[in-house]
């Protein structure tokens, strides 16, 4: 499978830079999905949570509060105004799980993402 750049920034740093497989974005319209060779967009993002998968074919996870992505044929950037990686070792992964929650319920957005955000985070958390 084709890789692509994948950029996720916060205004305190940069999250994540490497390439990926595919990305799954929570845009203000729905999820949506990105692979290498997508058609050039720009779109906002709402609370939710980003997954994308490593070209080691293993899955990670980024809660955002909110933010946009630019969509290049081979390169997506999230500009987001916080964000939350859930990976690491377990006791890391506890602590990120709870800042990640933290971070979704005071984001400024409706009732229904946030709880939408906060299930899928607790999901990940069971299944890691």
């Amino acid at each position: 499978m084709e890789l692509m750049k994948l950029e996720i920034i916060t205004p305190n740093g940069v999250i994540f830079d490497g390439e990926v497989k595919q990305v799954t974005l929570p845009g203000s319209e729905g999820e949506f999905g990105v692979l290498a060779g997508h058609a050039t967009l720009v779109s906002l993002l709402d609370t939710g949570v980003i997954v994308y998968e490593r070209a080691d074919s293993k899955e990670t996870a980024v809660a955002i509060n909110s933010g946009y992505v630019k969509v290049d044929e081979g390169k997506t950037t999230c500009i987001v105004d916080g964000a939350v990686a859930l990976s690491g070792e377990d006791s890391d992964l506890a602590k990120a799980l709870e800042a990640a929650k933290a971070l979704l319920e005071k984001a400024q957005a409706s009732s229904t993402a946030i709880a939408a955000a906060v299930s899928k985070v607790e999901q990940i958390g069971k299944s890691l």
